[in-house]
């Protein structure tokens, strides 16, 4: 009888501040971008191209930067159709985000120039190349982060000093699960994604007192184009350790994304796996809110502990994976 009426009473504890964190966090009032200027880099297709829409639904005047224009035509397009507004304005912009500095902040100011001051950057232009660390190329290690960060720096190093001076606006920098801990076959990848969460944690608190709202979004395996090339390079037992996680549509992480930056939330997960993994391997990550917090506090002990068991499973399948690659190899050394 005691027991029961200790778990009644977590129970309690636990509901209590799941209601409290929906009053206080996410109730929290959205800011509006009726008119406002979005740019979307890799707006051309998968979450960056949902993002576009789910901006221009929501009344933004919308630039989409990528580098295939057909693609880009082809956004700019969608967003015609579903246009809220008459005087709403959509344009692209095709540019190598990941390149010179300079260049990035001319394109930035032209586009300015053309319909308005920057209130809210979402990085979204990324790419994975998947591999066991030794075996993907220098090369392709460099691509990686040319890319995922020093494309999402220089958009980000050339608004944010304007939005400090304007006292308002929004940066989304879109990281990946595979920040939250270094998984097999993604390690150059993860690296570039961790070095994005870093960012975004650094400018988030060099920030905060100007205005400016910082969102790390940290979607799962998404299904996009992106995804699609990524399993041609993936490891078997990447993909038997990633696909146990599911897959999301970009349209669902684009809502969570949006949602989450318009209200000032840090953090933009989707699913209790991602919310769990996020927790237990955020560190100092600033989770918004004194009742997160709280929760954190009661659950992260058991969860810590449940992670030591994921890491004794995947080490699991790693290991069949390369006894059952070896056993192939040799026979196809026997046969020949």
């Amino acid at each position: 009888m005691e027991l029961q009426w200790e778990v009644a009473l977590w129970l309690g504890i636990a509901i209590l501040i799941h209601v409290l964190i929906f009053v206080l966090v996410m109730g929290k009032k959205a800011k509006s971008i009726v008119g406002r200027h979005v740019v979307v880099t890799g707006g051309s297709r998968g979450i960056g191209l949902s993002l576009a829409v789910e901006c221009a639904m929501k009344g933004a005047n919308v630039t989409v930067i990528a580098r295939d224009q057909k693609l880009l035509e082809g956004a700019v397009a969608l967003m015609e159709v579903i246009r809220q507004r008459p005087e709403q304005k959509f344009q692209y912009r095709s540019l190598d985000i990941g390149g010179d500095y300079e260049e990035v902040a001319r394109v930035l100011g032209e586009l300015e120039e053309s319909i308005g001051d920057i209130y809210a950057l979402i990085n979204c232009a990324g790419m994975a190349i998947c591999g066991v660390f030794e075996e993907v190329s220098v090369a392709d290690v460099h691509k990686l982060m040319n890319v995922n960060f020093f494309g999402s720096y220089n958009c980000t190093r050339y608004v944010l000093p304007k939005m400090k001076k304007a006292g308002d606006g929004i940066i989304v920098l879109t990281s990946s699960q595979a920040a939250m801990f270094g998984i097999y076959g993604y390690g150059p990848y993860s690296a570039s994604k961790y070095a994005l969460r870093a960012m975004a944690e650094t400018i988030a608190m060099e920030s905060r007192a100007y205005g400016v709202s910082v969102t790390l979004a940290l979607p799962c395996d998404t299904n996009t184009p992106g995804f699609e090339e990524e399993e041609k390079s993936k490891p078997r037992a990447t993909k038997i350790i990633s696909g146990s996680g599911g897959l999301l549509e970009p349209e669902v992480m684009a809502r969570a994304i949006l949602k989450d930056a318009l209200k000032g939330n840090f953090i933009s997960t989707v699913g209790i796996e991602s919310w769990l993994l996020t927790m237990v391997g955020g560190g100092l990550i600033p989770w918004d809110g004194f009742f997160t917090n709280l929760l954190h506090a009661f659950v992260i002990g058991p969860v810590r502990l449940f992670s030591y068991g994921l890491h004794k499973y995947f080490n699991g399948i790693i290991r069949k994976c390369i006894k059952e690659d070896r056993a192939t190899e040799q026979t196809k050394i026997a046969q020949n």
